[in-house]
């Protein structure tokens, strides 16, 4: 099979018909063999009633899986990353705001290029200057200085990957905004870029609001965290902790010694009990083992776990 066609949605019943008519004409047009995966999470519209009815008309290429709630955009892509069975495989949005025509170049820049993954560059969008696109350079002028990855818009719903690149991430919590910085991690490090055209919305709203932005920065934090430090934490907060403990003991030291010294000629000093600077060094020490505990907690936990996502699934076509 040439492609597999993962588009996770939300509520977006009046698109599907269109998205799915283009995206056959696309296929047809370029002898594709393909399969259309549509990942309904959650949807609380006749989103499921019109990809079964899809599903009715063409059942060899269309399948879906609906969950039973709303889990996310990153729970649907895993899930449609493991049923994935193309040698390439294209991800899009279903607002008919991604251009299902842009695909025979994203395959042709995979297979004949070689690259692991490209991502699509709206580079002349019609959103809301204020609320998004501004937002959005910000957004992703920090990701590419934190995972030296140079893409102008990383959280581009379209893109393409070989197969093998899918089958070797784990997107979880909202990282899909870090699928390049995920495949980068995971050993795929030829990642290009293709301008594509952005559309308006012809249908619905966007389910994506402001906070977005603020849970982007914290993920992209945690994501740098955990490729640094996931599998050996240790490392950092045992640092930190041994670190902490040292200031907060050679401190104590300094204490004793300066009451030492006093007492010695006869100089009247504080107590000991009484100096701030003693409680300071105290709280250090209990602080720095404190961290370097969670640090060998962590270790434990690493060593005796095996990571899993677990999303209910109520029907799969």
């Amino acid at each position: 099979m040439d492609i597999s066609v993962v588009i996770p949605l939300f509520d977006e019943a009046e698109s599907l018909p269109s998205l799915y008519e283009w995206l056959v004409r696309v296929m047809d047009e370029h002898r594709f063999s393909y399969e259309i995966l549509f990942i309904d999470d959650g949807s609380t519209d006749d989103s499921w009633e019109v990809i079964s009815r899809l599903h009715s008309q063409s059942p060899d290429t269309v399948r879906s899986i609906r969950f039973r709630r709303n889990y996310g955009k990153s729970a649907a892509l895993f899930c449609g990353f493991r049923k994935a069975e193309g040698k390439v495989v294209i991800t899009m949005d279903a607002d008919l705001q991604d251009s299902p025509d842009e695909i025979p170049e994203l395959y042709r820049m995979i297979t004949e290029e070689g690259y692991d993954l490209v991502s699509g560059w709206k580079k002349k969008r019609y959103d809301n200057r204020l609320t998004k696109n501004i937002p959005s350079k910000l957004f992703n002028a920090t990701a590419r200085r934190v995972t030296g990855i140079q893409l102008h818009d990383m959280n581009c719903g379209l893109k393409a990957y070989r197969n093998e690149v899918v089958k070797n991430i784990e997107v979880f919590s909202e990282m899909h905004r870090y699928i390049p910085y995920l495949a980068k991690n995971a050993g795929f490090t030829k990642i290009g870029e293709k301008v594509v055209q952005h559309r308006k919305r012809e249908f619905g709203v966007s389910k994506f609001g402001l906070n977005r932005f603020v849970n982007g920065y914290l993920d992209l934090l945690t994501l740098w965290f955990l490729n640094r430090f996931g599998k050996q934490p240790m490392h950092f907060f045992g640092m930190v902790g041994s670190l902490m403990f040292i200031i907060g003991f050679v401190a104590v030291v300094v204490v004793a010694v300066m009451k030492l010294h006093a007492l010695a000629n006869g100089v009247h000093a504080m107590l000991i009990g009484t100096n701030p600077y003693f409680h300071i060094a105290i709280l250090m020490m209990i602080l720095g083992c404190m961290l370097f505990l969670a640090g060998f907690l962590g270790e434990l936990v690493i060593r005796n776990s095996q990571s899993r996502n677990d999303y209910l699934i109520r029907e799969e076509l």
